[in-house]
């Protein structure tokens, strides 16, 4: 479970940013998007809105850039430069490392795990336990200097071996589970709950859900979940058949295509189809009709099915799913679907959670969303990108300017009036 992430000078964010999933103590609604865990408190989903350009799809690949390099920094050359992307819309923070921190609930234990870096080494990291009382360092590093706690599980001659190997450009902690320190791998089992999907272009998880789909749970969860939403489909199915030269496209040369060929032989070919209801000219049903997902079905319908497996998983598995722009090519309706489905402890048992940005601003009414899991993203007058919570807006009486404890009746209207911002500031005249 997610608890909170932190960065700063990464794109369009200067200063520290926070992200937080723990409710806040002054919201009572909605009590069922509390997940309870051990002794912690989280909630179940986050939503944040702002305008184009206001950095939401920035926090998005922060947290990106933060799962990738845990997973794959061990195993880059020592030539690999780092996602190294300081603010430049002020002077100074080129000479600044990037910072990410996450602080997350596995195994009963509270873990936070963070690292600053520049483009060509890591400047400090650093991982902290907290099971009972205080937390406990189980590592902290200064450039080439690592000092272990004694409460690292691991052996001890492999947590010396990845002290001598890390590289100043790769974390310690992803050498440590390549090296199979027990703690390490337990972490890294963590991080495979960890989705992060562009809900723009959705077709890379094509191949998630289709891997999914050759087991039998998790085929008929799929299918489902694809015809709860009511998009007319009755039935799903997935073929696969060998790769064939003449499957290739015609204008291909010869070159191309003897290359193709080679690189594709022995492999294999899926197609996605879908059943539907055909009828007679009475409006009798007479029997059904296939068709091609990826030719017949409309964008919305395939991002549907791609987003199915992601979502499936997580559901099944417990995690945390995070979706960009989650309303592109869908209807409104159908979004709030989905993010129901989270909400509702009945279909989420696991109690998985969600963090989506998006411009949907009629969710700010229909989704059963509490104050504090509302955030907004807006620039400041220095263009750096600063993130907030509706929870930290007191509702003011329309009467008077007393603060009142209750909470707002129409935040659609109070956000589309300016009243949080984060809203696009339009200008327009004719020359």
């Amino acid at each position: 479970m997610l608890l909170e992430f932190r960065v700063s000078n990464f794109r369009s964010f200067a200063e520290e940013q926070i992200l937080s999933l723990v409710p806040s103590p002054k919201q009572k609604e909605f009590p069922s998007n509390i997940i309870e865990q051990e002794k912690y408190q989280l909630l179940n989903a986050i939503a944040f809105y702002g305008a184009n350009a206001s950095g939401k799809s920035n926090l998005i690949l922060a947290m990106s850039f933060l799962d990738k390099m845990v997973a794959l920094s061990a195993r880059t050359s020592s030539t690999t430069k780092l996602p190294y992307e300081p603010f430049l819309l002020q002077e100074g923070w080129t000479e600044k490392p990037t910072h990410f921190e996450i602080t997350f609930i596995f195994s009963k234990n509270r873990y936070r795990y963070g690292f600053r870096y520049f483009e060509n080494s890591i400047e400090s990291e650093w991982l902290f336990r907290k099971t009972i009382g205080r937390e406990v360092s189980l590592f902290q590093r200064k450039e080439d200097e690592i000092e272990v706690g004694k409460g690292f599980e691991g052996s001890p001659k492999k947590i010396d071996a990845a002290i001598e190997i890390t590289r100043t450009n790769s974390l310690f902690l992803s050498t440590c589970d390549m090296l199979n320190v027990e703690e390490a791998k337990g972490i890294f089992k963590w991080f495979q709950e960890f989705h992060i999907v562009d809900g723009l272009n959705t077709e890379a998880r094509e191949i998630q859900t289709v891997e999914l789909w050759k087991i039998d749970t998790y085929q008929k969860k799929i299918k489902d979940f694809i015809i709860s939403l009511n998009l007319g489909i009755k039935s799903l199915s997935i073929t696969t058949e060998p790769f064939e030269t003449n499957q290739l496209p015609e204008q291909l040369s010869d070159k191309d295509r003897k290359k193709l060929s080679n690189q594709l032989k022995d492999t294999t070919r899926y197609q996605v189809s879908t059943s539907h209801e055909k009828f007679d000219k009475t409006g009798a049903l007479v029997g059904s009709i296939d068709f091609q997902l990826d030719e017949h079905e409309s964008a919305g319908t395939q991002k549907s099915f791609h987003l199915s497996g992601p979502i499936v998983w997580v559901i099944e598995n417990g995690g945390v799913l995070i979706v960009d722009e989650i309303e592109a090519k869908m209807h409104p309706i159908m979004t709030l679907f989905i993010i129901q489905y989270f909400l509702n402890p009945e279909t989420n048992p696991k109690r998985a959670q969600l963090i989506f940005g998006t411009h949907d601003s009629n969710l700010l009414t229909y989704a059963q969303l509490r104050r504090d899991q509302i955030y907004f993203v807006e620039k400041n007058k220095t263009s750096a990108s600063e993130i907030y919570s509706l929870s930290d807006f007191i509702y003011q009486s329309p009467m008077n300017a007393t603060p009142e404890k209750k909470p707002d009746l129409d935040k659609e209207k109070r956000y589309l009036e300016g009243r949080y911002g984060a809203i696009p500031s339009l200008s327009f005249s004719w020359s």
